[in-house]
């Protein structure tokens, strides 16, 4: 197993591939300027496995998803450009309907050390609510940045 992962390694390295080729794949960038109304609040795109936003910090970034059954909600972002790791930043993850919401804390100085260990900032929250549900992160970091999300039904979470 440890010989096909430095296989794979020395591929990505001959090839010319970067880190943020790497975290993209093969999702392909949403301009995210649409107008789709999540919780009473417009957002400019939903995210999916095919797909990644970029924006900047400091601010508030609004996304939407579909689920459509329970399932375990990733949101990564890869921070670049940092000019300040902030105070804190804030990945809530809505219920549908926003009848209630998972929120996660992190500390300016977690945020980009965690991104600087491992080349990106991952928090989960699970969701049992099915339909659209909005996904806000709020930072007072200054940085750009490249966020994707991942969903994995809770039914085969076990199975990983």
């Amino acid at each position: 197993m440890v010989k096909l992962l430095l296989g794979w390694c020395a591929i990505a390295a001959l090839s010319g591939c970067d880190v943020r080729q790497q975290f993209i794949g093969t999702r392909i960038a949403d301009e995210c300027n649409g107008t789709w109304n999540v919780c009473d609040t417009t957002v400019g795109c939903f995210l999916g496995d095919q797909s990644y936003i970029e924006g900047r910090f400091p601010g508030v970034n609004k996304a939407g998803i579909q689920l459509f059954e329970p399932s375990e909600v990733t949101v990564t972002l890869m921070l670049s450009e940092v000019g300040g790791e902030g105070e804190t930043t804030v990945f809530n993850f809505f219920e549908s309907s926003c009848g209630s919401r998972h929120r996660v804390e992190v500390t300016g100085k977690a945020l980009v050390n965690e991104n600087q260990q491992t080349g990106w900032v991952s928090r989960t929250a699970e969701l049992s609510g099915v339909g659209d549900h909005l996904i806000d992160i709020e930072s007072d970091a200054r940085a750009t940045y490249l966020m994707k999300i991942d969903v994995l039904p809770l039914r085969l979470k076990d199975l990983q």
